[in-house]
């Protein structure tokens, strides 16, 4: 398997990233990384990075970082369509989960998950998130504990 890593998304990649996207039957799970990134540059709070195998752009990670809370949001993840289901998604979620670690008082993560097709829940129920038994915005409220 490619080394998956966290990159900062710079004037030099984020053409890369922002061309990055779901499959056709996702586009309505996850807003597109040009959106997300245009977000994260309006909230000082944002911490986003791309998601790479090896030195190839696969995919998008964003956190909201609140450094005055237990609870960080993972407020964007995406891979790519023709990268999903090769492991990268969850390397790279484990980074982000290695980096919260080190953040000031963090306990948790919450994620929120669209449900139906191609919804991401499953896959975050089996890295060890929970349903918090929460809808917020139509999405499904998930919890991983740290």
């Amino acid at each position: 398997m490619a080394e998956v890593t966290l990159r900062e998304v710079t004037k030099d990649t984020v053409r890369q990233i922002v061309d990055l996207e779901v499959a056709e039957n996702q586009t309505h799970l996850v807003a597109p990384n040009a959106m997300s990134i245009a977000e994260a540059y309006f909230e000082p709070k944002a911490w986003f990075r791309g998601i790479y195998a090896d030195d190839e752009p696969v995919g998008f990670i964003m956190l909201y970082d609140d450094t005055e809370t237990p609870r960080y949001y993972l407020w964007r993840m995406m891979l790519a369509d023709g990268h999903q289901r090769k492991g990268y998604g969850r390397r790279a979620l484990e980074l982000l989960v290695d980096y919260v670690r080190t953040r000031p008082h963090a306990t948790e993560i919450i994620v929120g998950s669209v449900p139906g097709e191609g919804s991401p829940q499953s896959f975050y129920e089996g890295f060890g998130f929970v349903d918090t038994g929460e809808v917020k915005g139509g999405e499904v409220m998930l919890r991983l504990e740290l």
